[in-house]
Order: structure tokens, then sequence, then C-alpha cells
């Protein structure tokens, strides 16, 4: 949803309704996430994607019908014996779509809650999925405000105050509820997706390296920052234009900023005078990601230095090093991709081997 929000938003601003698809549910091999979206637009003009492909079809009339009719509809796709290559996911999966139609009328505070996502500033948006509740009405709550009305007002207040806290979390889920807002019914089911500002990555070292990492960082949809205390590299047009360049001791950078347990922290210096001090104040904070760039070697003498520093096993034990995966990469680019790799197994729980070798869905449930 986020990355097609600046295209839906400008389609709210000029009056054009759109017919908007939205995961809300998923079991088993299922293709994408609940939150992933689709929007059918003027001139029939499709953006995002609910499953890779597989049912993007069906979904492109459904939501040219809600548009025409006005009315929100739920719809769910699973694999058929029969009819596999047709309308169903031939993953295997299931997924649980709602469609809705989307106009300044219906829906006034769209344009709102896409300005804070381009902004940074954290919202939920929850929305009627099924139940004795007008389908499709949504509520964006915000930390100190909330706009719209899912059609009651226990609904709304039960509803803002679980929608806060699944902010907080970065959470997209479902949950149910009474017409009024009654915690021990489930009469209505609501959608609630989360917009959290995106994850940081910080990557400590203007070399080369760093350029090819901060632009896959980028298109991965982190907020990166890369950080040296060498001027003479450490220069944006060096860079990608959305990532920030700062000149500053990469340690006492970041002992002034703030991580979370989403952040990634790639230390690319190869200096000891840069990356133990970096390093001793990397681990013993939260961060989702520590890697260091280095040969074996490199590795232990800088371990063996940690440990004089008084850093515990557990501490080391956070520290991905030589970072990356066993690709066989050599350019920047490609140990880019290695890292990312690694990034992005460590998040989601994979084993980084080939799926040839490996057995079971390839799209295990999101536990988190």
């Amino acid at each position: 949803m986020r990355e097609i929000l600046p295209a839906l938003a400008r389609w709210h601003a000029a009056g054009i309704p759109f017919g908007l698809a939205t995961v809300v549910a998923v079991s088993r091999s299922a293709p994408r996430g609940p939150g992933a979206a689709m929007a059918v637009g003027p001139d029939d003009e499709v953006v995002g994607s609910v499953s890779g492909g597989c049912v993007e079809g069906a979904v492109f009339e459904l939501a040219q019908e809600v548009v025409a009719s006005g009315e929100a509809r739920l719809a769910t796709f699973g694999y058929s014996d029969e009819d596999a290559f047709a309308v169903g996911l031939t993953c295997g999966g299931e997924i649980t779509l709602l469609v809705r139609p989307v106009t300044p009328a219906s829906d006034p505070a769209f344009g709102a809650v896409a300005a804070s996502v381009a902004a940074g500033e954290p919202v939920t948006v929850a929305t009627v999925v099924d139940g004795p509740a007008p389908r499709g009405a949504t509520l964006a709550v915000r930390p100190d405000r909330a706009a719209g009305t899912l059609g009651t007002a226990g609904l709304d207040i039960a509803v803002t105050a679980d929608a806060r806290g699944e902010l907080a979390l970065g959470a997209s889920v479902l949950r149910h509820y009474g017409p009024h807002g009654e915690r021990r019914e489930d009469t209505v089911t609501v959608f609630f997706q989360s917009f959290a500002p995106p994850p940081r990555m910080l990557v400590f070292g203007a070399i080369d390296y760093a350029a090819a990492v901060a632009r896959i960082g980028d298109f991965l949809g982190y907020r990166v920052t890369v950080c040296d205390a060498r001027p003479v590299f450490a220069t944006p047009k060096r860079f990608p234009a959305a990532v920030e360049v700062v000149v500053d001791w990469p340690h006492r950078y970041l002992a002034g900023t703030e991580t979370d347990d989403r952040t990634v922290i790639c230390v690319l210096t190869h200096d000891p005078k840069f990356d133990v001090p970096l390093l001793e104040e990397a681990l013993r904070r939260p961060a989702a990601y520590i890697g260091a760039m280095g040969s074996r070697k490199t590795h232990e003498e800088r371990r063996a230095r940690l440990t004089e520093a008084g850093l515990t096993g557990t501490e080391l034990s956070r520290l991905r090093s030589p970072l990356g995966l066993d690709l066989g990469a050599r350019t920047p680019e490609e140990v880019a991709v290695s890292v990312a790799a690694e990034i992005v197994a460590l998040r989601w729980g994979g084993s980084g081997a080939p799926l040839t070798t490996t057995a079971g869905a390839i799209h295990p449930p999101d536990e988190a």
C-alpha cells in the first residue's frame, strides 16, 4: 500500500473514484501478506498487486464493479484442483480481499492519511471488513487524534484504543468486536493497517560498497543514512538522492541517534579506530541487524578488541561478521545483494538455502 499511495492520493485529490483491493487475511502459502493492495483508477489504470499475478484479472473486474455500485465487497481466492490456473492461487494458499470504492465523499480522510504516510507520520487505518457495520467504512487513528467513523461511537472508541496499540507495533491485523465496540463479541470484523515510519538503515563508512548498500537499502524501503568522519568521502553526490549523508565520527553519531528493533546497522568502515568504538555502541542498543565488513582474520582481531572493551558473549553473538550471505559476490553491487539477502533472511527466519533443496511452504505464515 505504501508504494501505491502517491498515485491514489493524486486520484483522490482530483475527485476521481477508484476501486481499492486490500489483502486482509491469508492462510498457508499465500504470495502476499495482509496490507498488500491493488487499485484500479481512471482509464482502467492499475497500480499495485495482491497476489503477484495469480488473481489480478478477477480483482480488476471486482474493483470496477464496486466503483460502479458504490458498495464494498469481500472476496476469497484459494487453490482449486479443478480450475487452479483460472482465478485460483497456484501456490496453494488463500487470500481474503476487501474491495471498496474510494471517493472524496466516501473517504474524505484518505488524502490526509496519504500525506501522513508520505511525511513519515505514524497512522493506523481501521476498516470494517464484515458484520453489522458499514463495510468499507474507515477510521484513521494517529497518536493524538482520529478522523472518520465506523458507524457507532462505541465501536470508534474501542477501535481507536486498539489502533494505537497496533501502531506502536507497526502491525496489520484483523480484530473482532460487537456493533458498539463490545470486546467479548465477534460480529464486526475490522482490519487494522498500520503505517509506522520506515525502518532505518545506518551505513558507516562512505566507501564504494556503501553506495551499493545504500541503494539497495533505499530499494527495500529503509530510510538510509550514510555516516563517515572523512568529508572527502562523505559527499551527497556519491549516493542516491534519497540517502542522508552525515560527516561525523561513527560512534559519536550513533550515540546520538535513536534505534529500535527494526534498525539495520552496516559497519563498512574497515578500520579499527572507527569500527571498534562504533560496534561497542551498536551491540549495546536495540537493532534488528548489526553487520560488519572484513575478512575472517579482521573479524577475529575485531572480536578480541571488543572483548577487551568489556562486551559479553551474548552481546558479541549479535554481530554478523563477515556480513552477508555466501553468494560468491565480488563487485560492490553483488556484495550489497548478499547483505540484503542476509537482512531479509534474518527478518523472516529464512535459511538462505536454495529453494530447490528445501521442503514445505515457500511463504510460511508470518508469526511475528
